[in-house]
């Protein structure tokens, strides 16, 4: 699925591979980029997805729906002194647990970036859906596009940024994964 992320960023942290070529680059021409491209990745926090049956006591066999954050993988393109340009693809595993109501859920996410010292400059959310046609497991890519960094000039580089990921988190499920608690992504097998 294609997203458009149209944001005026400003500066992220990276750690990247200097002299990358990007998908994005060898797109547009084989020119080498110009500088490294910022790290893409989730936040280790928010990249899994628990929600719980309503009125749960929160037992495993009270989960409803689960997900993960599997794969991120960010491509970018330095054009002379214009602003950097990024696109991001997610790969989701999505689970219906036994206390699942629906045969689809909508799972809502982020994609933010943020300065090196961690100072969020923007952050727009997206939601991917999982259909549970073919048993509890589904699978999806999402294709976030049109990220655009603005840079004073051509010397500052992508190293400055970087471009995180994550799910939109009740607190609760955010405790929930700060315990360090696991689960199976098909949560109704035995």
């Amino acid at each position: 699925m294609r997203k458009t992320f149209p944001l005026v960023l400003a500066l992220v942290a990276a750690l990247a591979l200097s002299g990358c070529v990007s998908r994005l680059a060898r797109q547009l021409d084989s020119t080498p980029n110009a500088g490294a491209c910022p790290v893409g990745g989730s936040i280790y926090e928010a990249s899994r997805y628990v929600k719980f049956a309503d009125g749960s006591d929160g037992t495993f066999r009270d989960i409803a729906y689960t997900g993960e954050i599997t794969d991120v993988r960010l491509y970018c393109r330095y054009i002379k002194d214009m602003p950097l340009e990024a696109e991001i693809e997610i790969d989701f595993a999505l689970g219906k647990g036994p206390r699942a109501t629906a045969s689809e859920h909508d799972y809502r996410y982020f994609v933010a970036v943020t300065r090196r010292n961690g100072k969020v400059l923007a952050k727009e959310y997206f939601n991917t859906r999982a259909e549970f046609r073919r048993g509890d497991i589904a699978s999806t890519t999402e294709l976030v596009n049109k990220i655009s960094i603005p840079r004073a000039d051509e010397s500052i580089s992508g190293v400055n940024f970087e471009i995180v990921v994550g799910f939109e988190l009740t607190p609760e499920q955010l405790e929930f994964n700060r315990s360090g608690q696991r689960f199976r992504l098909d949560a109704s097998a035995g």
